[in-house]
């Protein structure tokens, strides 16, 4: 009577609308999830007719608002009826809406609604705080109805949100319609709904986390959706399609993962978008009577186009697979068949292989379509629940609750928490069939105060909370906090069975924390009467530790708590288990641990590396482990990081370890506002994970950060292949080294960042310090005279000063920006690399209905000229003025981005000339010509390689540096490979006659003839 998703608890819910029974017949009415309100004095129930003629828009938003809490949350109740609304529901940050009562509430949109015919209009919109409190907002929703400059879209901050238990129903004449905005980040999620779409758009439109439960009848689409807000993964499970006009799924780069889906009676199953890739994963997706393609493969030859599906099966599907650039299709092998694996994208032979594209499809004709399993099971009754406040505890942060929360579990099976903090001093131990539950894990606690004395000293780990060996307990809808002082704590210890469940979990403590007293979120770098908190990140036991044969599915947890070892832990187990969407972020040395594992498998796990506590944080580390499957994995740090880190993933003493669709990245996007108007800023690091993956056995390092298949062997692997021949290291030690120019001698200057020290090399006179001034050097040019042109983030705007290299404290002449002018015979400074993918912006044109492409934004950002400059003294080189962003304190010591502050280095070229460039964000290299003020025209794809930077040579060959280099000829043909004992990040051209290839990776700097 639950479907898989209620297993959560208190889901969340996907308001949509549905269409008035005044205008159009209701369907039949939808089991409810939840058949009576769970009793919680802090939560507000809806007042309104839902008659669904009365318009009941006024009366539900008024209690969203009423429940919003200044950005703390809550829960509403949206009791059984039919809702018709007229315009955009805006559920607040952190507050979850639950449909109550004995058949599911509906939210209907009347027949020709005003406001939803044209471009696209959402019924319900998530919406966030003031991320980066910039005041103004940047962006506004531009799919609320009416539209408002003061509507703050969800973002990469909105936590805790949630809808449930509502259907929508949308009426005639409203074929702008969408049902959920639902752009979200953490622990939020849409379960337990229909969507009844009728003549409309879509039932979701912009996803985000994760999404259960979830049932899509008629409409254009199901889902229509670009990336998620921070870019994490989006997951759907336990759901259907039925009946859409144009394809079940239209998306992109949404890290689109999928378990238990059922595609039927449509053209298309999912659709990637043209010009784009995706992450895509599914298991056990079955699609019936899809006549055109089950998925559309976009995009072919790039690495972000990653492709899989395990155990899927399909009936009446003619065409699996369809790439769209090249027209190849994979198809049926029978009219009912079963995908054992499908795989496209840039696969990886053997860990010590570069890739190249391949396509797998292992597939057999079958009988008949076997049953297909839910991921996720369902909650007992609300009338089963026996609620904690009732037998005896307080849930008020200062009475000790323990004794009263563990008489409750012994004598009930299933036992809910309203909302409140429960403070407990010793391990709550479940039953064997134990089942808890509560709503909101931000509001809904268990907490341990600090300096608990059952928690203190050295000893073993002790939980909060402690499964038994074994049995199916569920965990649903809380939140676990040990505290900050507590080194033997550990939020949750689970010795469960296979069938358990972990789901909607959040271990507190760090970012994203409401604070128990109220007053907003904690602040993990603050300083308090003790002290720095920093002295007590990493001196407790994991967050979460499956042990002791423990297995089972955890879902849609989220548990980022900087004082804790490591966010999720498995050791000694070869029960099964099964993770959806775990977020695990901002760890000292580890994210995810597994030691003695087997049969695990995770998809769409997500990690995350902060600047202060996780510059040197490994997110994946796999030791004495086996028959392990990552699926969709993100390893990303921060673009603030300014330190190298080596690797995402080791491996130690492992095999049968295979890797489906990873996307190692550092780059991000915000949406802001400055003097020069609002915007979305789009920026690069430096400083993303080095390698993909490390094996410490075998001395092995993985170069691809973005792959669709690798699998790591139990046994021998090819060996490691040689540095390439002439490649010489010729100085070493550094911290991080990039901003490579060379003068006209063939000199080498570049910058070791962290010491702000600007060096020299040149065979025979070896390095030299050239200026170590504290003003933050980041990217260099040599002028016609000799002169270092130096681009600094110094500064509001960043700053620009030259030097005469050569002798000791030379004078700084700081440059101004000036209007943009020509200049005869001078060269233009362009960056070698940028990164753009329109983070925050909807790129979807709402009188086309198609999305602006990645290759289009890259070819309109540069090629427009920038209205200012910067020229060197002598009149030789033009650096234009990209517009700088900054983020944090306005003083010198904020982050500051912009083009080319991210750059790993400039090139030099005169208006007319053809100039290369790398988009990050596509992993592709394009050629163009220059233009005046910085302008690149003519612009078209080179290379389906991208990287950190690239270079040419004086016969015209093009290097590129891609986890090695590779080289192509003028005409775009590959045609030679460097390898380099580290990870190439810069290449420049210098030396005497030069044709030295300089080398600059973060650690040491090589140099080959060429």
């Amino acid at each position: 009577m639950f479907k898989a998703i209620l297993k959560r608890t208190a889901s969340g819910i996907c308001l949509g609308l549905l269409a008035a029974a005044v205008a159009i017949p209701a369907h039949a009415a939808s089991q409810s999830a939840y058949l009576t309100a769970p009793n919680d004095p802090l939560a507000v129930t809806v007042k309104a007719a839902g008659d669904g003629r009365a318009d009941d828009t006024a009366a539900i938003q008024a209690a969203i608002d009423q429940a919003a809490n200044k950005g703390a949350g809550g829960v509403v109740f949206l009791p059984s009826g039919r809702y018709r609304i007229t315009k955009s529901l805006l559920i607040r940050l952190a507050v979850r809406v639950y449909g109550t009562g004995p058949t599911r509430p509906v939210l209907v949109l009347a027949a020709n609604t005003p406001g939803f015919q044209k471009g696209v209009g959402t019924m319900v919109v998530f919406t966030g705080g003031d991320q980066y409190e910039v005041g103004k907002v940047p962006v506004p929703v531009p799919s609320a109805v009416p539209f408002s400059e003061k509507n703050r879209d969800a973002n990469s901050a909105t936590f805790y949100s949630a809808l449930s238990n509502v259907d929508f129903e949308i009426g005639d004449g409203n074929p702008a319609a969408a049902g959920v905005r639902f752009r979200t980040a953490q622990h939020t999620y849409l379960s337990h709904i229909d969507f009844h779409l009728g003549s409309g758009f879509a039932g979701v439109y912009q996803a985000g986390n994760e999404c259960d439960d979830l049932h899509f009848y008629g409409g254009r689409y199901g889902i229509v959706t670009e990336k998620t807000s921070p870019a994490w993964q989006f997951t759907l499970l336990d759901s259907t399609f039925e009946g859409q006009r144009d394809a079940a799924i239209r998306e992109h780069e949404a890290g689109l993962t999928l378990a238990n889906v059922s595609i039927k009676k449509v053209p298309v199953g999912i659709e990637i978008d043209r010009g784009y890739g995706d992450s895509l994963w599914g298991w056990d997706v079955r699609f019936e009577s899809v006549s055109k393609a089950a998925v559309i493969v976009s995009n072919e030859n790039n690495a972000f186009t990653q492709v899989g599906f395990d155990n899927a099966t399909a009936r009446d599907t003619p065409v699996f697979a369809l790439f769209r650039d090249s027209g190849k299709t994979v198809k049926a092998p029978a009219k009912t068949y079963r995908v054992k694996a499908f795989t496209y994208g840039l696969k990886l032979d053997s860990p010590t292989a570069m890739g190249h594209f391949d396509t797998t499809f292992d597939a057999a004709a079958v009988s008949a379509l076997p049953a297909q399993t839910a991921v996720l099971k369902s909650l007992p009754p609300v009338a089963d629940w026996a609620n904690i406040h009732d037998l005896g505890a307080k849930g008020d942060g200062t009475t000790d609750d323990t004794a009263a929360v563990q008489k409750a579990i012994d004598t009930h099976k299933v036992v809910y928490f309203p909302i409140g903090l429960y403070r407990v001093t010793d391990t709550i131990k479940l039953r064997p069939d134990s089942v808890l539950i509560a709503l909101h894990p931000s509001l809904t606690q268990l907490e341990l105060p600090d300096n608990t004395p059952a928690f203190a000293g050295v000893g073993d780990a002790k939980a909060i909370v402690e499964s038994a060996s074994g049995g199916n307990a569920t965990i649903s809808g809380i939140g676990l906090f040990a505290g900050m002082i507590n080194p033997r704590a550990t939020a949750l210890i689970w010795k469960a069975g296979e069938q358990s469940l972990v789901y909607d979990v959040r271990i507190h403590g760090g970012h994203g924390t409401n604070l128990a007293t109220g007053g907003g979120r904690s602040d993990p770098y603050a300083r308090t009467a003790d002290g720095d908190p920093a002295l007590f990140w990493d001196r407790q036991r994991p967050s979460i530790w499956v042990r002791d044969g423990g297995g089972g599915t955890f879902a849609n947890v989220w548990t980022p708590n900087t004082f804790a070892q490591a966010g999720f832990y498995v050791s000694d187990t070869a029960t099964p288990g099964h993770v959806y969407e775990l977020s695990a972020e901002h760890h000292i040395r580890n994210e995810i641990v597994l030691d003695g594992v087997k049969n695990w498998e995770f998809l769409a796990p997500q990690t995350e590396e902060e600047v202060r506590e996780s510059q040197d944080t490994v997110s994946l580390d796999v030791r004495n482990s086996s028959n392990i499957l990552f699926a969709n994995y993100h390893g990303y740090r921060v673009t603030r990081n300014i330190k190298p880190a080596i690797s995402a993933v080791r491996l130690t003493n492992s095999g049968d370890i295979r890797f489906r669709n990873v996307h190692i990245n550092a780059e991000s996007g915000f949406a802001t506002c400055d003097d020069n108007g609002c915007g979305t800023y789009l920026r690069a690091s430096k400083y993303p994970f080095e390698n993909a993956i490390v094996d410490d056995n075998r001395k092995v390092q993985v170069r691809e950060r973005e792959f669709a298949v690798l699998d790591v062997p139990a046994g021998a692997i090819a060996p490691v292949p040689a540095a390439s021949p002439g490649v010489e290291k010729v100085a070493t030690g550094f911290y991080s080294i990039a901003g490579a120019a060379v003068d006209a001698a063939g000199k080498l200057y570049f910058i070791d960042r962290r010491f702000q020290r600007i060096q020299a090399y040149a065979e025979g006179e070896g390095l030299t310090t050239v200026s170590d001034a504290p003003v933050d050097p980041i990217n260099l040019a040599v002028d016609g005279s000799g002169n270092l042109l130096v681009l600094s983030s110094f500064g509001p705007e960043a700053s620009v000063y030259s030097l005469k290299p050569g002798s000791a404290g030379a004078a700084l002449q700081v440059l101004k920006p000036q209007a943009a002018t020509a200049h005869a015979g001078a060269k233009t400074l362009l960056p070698v690399n940028i990164w753009n993918n329109g983070e925050f912006r909807d790129q979807l044109n709402p009188d086309t209905y198609e999305f602006t492409t990645l290759s289009e934004m890259f070819m309109r950002d540069m090629g427009a000229a920038k209205a200012r400059e910067y020229v060197s003294p002598d009149g030789s080189l033009v650096l234009p003025a990209f517009r700088v962003w900054q983020q944090g304190p306005t003083t010198h010591l904020g982050w500051r981005f912009s083009d080319t502050l991210d750059t790993y280095g400039f090139q030099a070229r005169k208006p007319g000339d053809r100039v290369y460039i790398v988009s990050g964000a596509e992993d592709t290299t394009y050629a163009g010509t220059v233009g005046e003020g910085g302008a690149v025209k003519d612009i078209n794809p080179f290379a389906n390689r991208g990287g950190e930077s690239v270079t040419t040579d004086a016969a015209g060959n093009v290097y590129v540096a891609n986890g090695q280099v590779f080289v192509y000829a003028p005409d775009g043909t590959e045609t030679a490979r460097i390898d380099v004992p580290d990870r190439p990040l810069q290449l420049i051209f210098g030396g005497k006659d030069g044709r030295t290839l300089y080398i600059l990776t973060h650690h040491s700097l090589y140099a080959v003839k060429r």
